[in-house]
């Protein structure tokens, strides 16, 4: 498979089960980014943790990835990347994480599926279900992992990010900023991308269509929010 090729780098997806996807982009170029210690958790093939490398300045990004065929192609990618002096790649599971400091920033595009049907693909499962990170595990350890002041972004089915949000409030992990994700101007919502904090404040809901009608034919909404990845724009 060729690597899938972004205006300033490229990412190689030979081994990894999950491929580039709407909703790592999406989320790389959505979230809000605060301070200069950042976390990826799950990052695949290291998709998000490049893009927000290319976001910042002086960032240092942190990569968890438990699978170990992903975790050796994104450290192929973020070594091959314009600031891979800024990112490191870590292979083991966000549950024996414990690094000497704590984020600013935290992002995941986490697995989602429970208790449903899997498929014979053992990397497409541990990548796509919850088996080896539950939400309440995620939670955890964004409270254990995340500054006073920090942010926590995450994308998830609309059904799925529903119960999420209900499980972090449990847990003083408080919803700030919701964007609702339509494939195009008739269908519902598919993805929701949500940012979390250990404030209550006022939800500043959003929505973001991606097709106009026609297929093919993107939205300026989001045109705007990936023309600086995307060589299509």
């Amino acid at each position: 498979m060729l690597p899938f090729q972004f205006k300033h780098f490229s990412i190689k997806q030979e081994s990894t089960a999950m491929k580039v996807g709407t909703d790592g982009v999406l989320l790389g170029a959505w979230s809000k980014l605060s301070g200069n210690n950042m976390l990826d958790i799950g990052t695949g093939t290291g998709l998000i943790t490049i893009m927000l490398a290319q976001r910042t300045e002086k960032a240092t990004i942190d990569a968890i990835e438990l699978e170990s065929e992903a975790y050796k192609e994104a450290l192929k990618n973020t070594v091959n990347c314009d600031w891979s002096d800024r990112i490191e790649v870590c292979n083991c599971s966000i549950q024996d994480y414990y690094p000497q400091k704590k984020y600013d920033t935290i992002v995941s595009n986490p697995p989602f599926f429970v208790d449903s049907t899997k498929t014979p693909n053992t990397q497409r499962n541990s990548a796509r279900h919850t088996d080896n990170l539950s939400f309440n595990d995620l939670i955890t350890a964004i409270i254990r992992l995340l500054k006073p002041d920090g942010i926590f972004s995450l994308i998830l089915p609309t059904t799925e990010a529903k119960h999420f949000i209900k499980l972090a409030e449990k847990q003083q992990l408080f919803l700030n900023r919701v964007c609702n994700v339509k494939p195009n101007p008739i269908k519902n919502a598919k993805r929701v991308m949500t940012e979390f904090s250990f404030h209550k404040k006022e939800i500043v809901t959003e929505e973001l269509t991606i097709e106009t009608e026609t297929r093919h034919q993107y939205t300026k909404e989001y045109i705007s929010l990936t023309k600086d990845f995307y060589l299509k724009f």
